[in-house]
């Protein structure tokens, strides 16, 4: 049974996000939304909810039907709630009072503890807001539930709950799902959509073979345009060489002949469209400040605390070098973000219990993408206006994979994918520190990410600080040194 259609959808922003979608979402559809970043997923989303309108098309919906969405981000305005008052909250006024058990069920089912249920969702890490987020979202016991990167800022072991409840949900329940996680999506997804700006492509397949099959697509459209254009271009040699004949022997039948394989020339190449040609990111390269301190950051048995105070675990002695590359690894809520923002302290100057070396200077991002909430990554540049400094501007963006649009768009307004790509801009620095780097990030996109570090240059003067939710394991595990013990 069909539940949600779309035809010939569209959604123009500046640029065509996506154009003449047409498709249909029956139950039990298990559906993964693939796209590059700033290319209309959420937009896509967003339209299926009613919140936004598309440009052109139409969107029919079920009698009756129920949606539920999860969205990237907690609003503000909730952030003072509760979890458990939060999913409690979306439950229709006449039934929270006499179905509160409701609320035990659904949070018992995605394995949440009763002590992060009577937490603020400020105080709580990523990971568990976006649990917050999905249980609000089935609580109201949608027909089609919208999941937008639902395993952003989750470790591995949260992310195998999510798929294992993915799993068990009623069969007739449609899914939708946004994500830039492959092995999540060839795990929950027996149907994958690739939204492009003109031909969007769907395949009844989990992403991995689905993208095979894309590649083969793209390639017989490569070999079809290729060969329109050849069958063009003989064309045009055989209606260049009648032409002469026909001058040079007054043939008005040789004339018209050269017309009309000129005119079928041109229609072909008219009607030859072709192959979709992703954008690449290009390479992203540092230079580094230079410092030549031993130790860049000493960790003395540093206490590491939640914001209100619950000790979480000692640091030990510990020492950050030149040249390390350290992975942070942890559950949701162990402490990893808490002991970044006390390195970031340190090195920024303020007051904290880490030592950092005064000549190390520091590039940093958090999970939330504060630092780009307000100047553009343009206002973010060195005050350098020369040719020299404009062209390695212009390298700089062409390597993100970045358009002169994005360019002069406020960070406020790009797709948090875009931001993480603007916020590697210019770090002349010791010392990179990254939360959740990943998040967020396309699929193309990531390839580049891990290109970066392997090819970063001057490694002696780097250091790269990176807290990944990436695995549930203890915080003894961990050592600063650089290596990570295997237990």
């Amino acid at each position: 049974m069909s539940l949600l259609t779309l035809q010939n959808l569209g959604i123009t922003l500046g640029d065509p996000l996506f154009s003449d979608l047409t498709m249909t979402l029956n139950k039990g559809d298990r559906l993964g939304l693939v796209a590059a970043n700033g290319r209309g997923k959420t937009t896509l989303m967003q339209c299926m909810t009613g919140e936004t309108e598309p440009t052109k098309g139409d969107i029919t919906r079920a009698r009756g039907l129920r949606v539920g969405h999860v969205a990237q981000y907690v609003p503000n305005a909730e952030l003072d709630q509760t979890l458990y008052d939060l999913v409690l909250g979306a439950l229709p006024a006449e039934q929270a009072d006499f179905e509160s058990w409701r609320v035990d069920v659904v949070l018992g089912d995605l394995s949440v503890p009763y002590d992060l249920q009577q937490t603020q969702l400020r105080k709580l890490s990523g990971g568990w807001q976006r649990t917050a987020m999905l249980a609000a979202a089935w609580i109201t016991e949608p027909d089609v539930l919208l999941l937008d990167e639902p395993t952003n800022h989750l470790d591995l072991h949260r992310i195998g709950l999510l798929e294992n409840w993915l799993r068990a949900l009623p069969r007739d329940v449609a899914v939708i799902i946004t994500s830039h996680d492959r092995a999540f999506l060839d795990a929950v997804c027996t149907r994958t959509l690739f939204l492009r700006a003109e031909t969007s492509r769907d395949f009844a397949l989990p992403f991995t073979p689905a993208r095979d099959a894309l590649d083969e697509t793209d390639a017989a459209d490569a070999r079809r345009f290729a060969n329109d254009l050849n069958k063009a271009t003989q064309l045009r040699k055989q209606a260049a060489k009648l032409k002469n004949i026909g001058i040079n022997s007054g043939s008005d039948l040789l004339i018209t002949k050269t017309k009309q394989l000129t005119e079928r020339a041109a229609k072909i190449e008219a009607g030859a469209k072709p192959a979709h040609r992703e954008k690449g990111a290009g390479e992203i390269k540092l230079g580094n400040a230079g410092t030549h301190a031993k130790a860049l950051v000493t960790f003395d048995n540093v206490a590491v605390q939640t914001p209100d105070g619950r000790a979480l675990y000692n640091t030990g002695e510990k020492w950050i070098t030149p040249g390390d590359r350290i992975v942070l690894l942890g559950a949701n809520g162990t402490g990893k973000t808490q002991l970044v923002q006390m390195v970031h302290r340190a090195l920024s100057g303020g007051e904290s219990p880490v030592r950092a070396a005064p000549s190390v200077s520091l590039g940093y991002s958090d999970q939330h993408l504060s630092q780009l909430n307000k100047p553009t990554p343009r206002c973010r540049q060195p005050p350098d206006n020369s040719t020299s400094a404009i062209n390695a501007r212009a390298g700089y963006w062409r390597e993100l994979g970045s358009t002169f649009r994005c360019k002069i768009h406020r960070c406020t307004n790009y797709r948090v994918g875009k931001k993480h790509g603007s916020r590697c801009w210019f770090c002349v620095c010791s010392i990179q520190t990254f939360t959740c780097w990943m998040n967020r990030q396309t699929i193309w996109t990531s390839k580049v990410k891990k290109r970066w570090k392997k090819n970063w240059r001057g490694t002696r003067q780097h250091v790269y600080w990176l807290a990944m939710t990436v695995a549930s394991c203890a915080m003894s595990a961990i050592d600063f040194g650089g290596s990570i013990d295997s237990g």
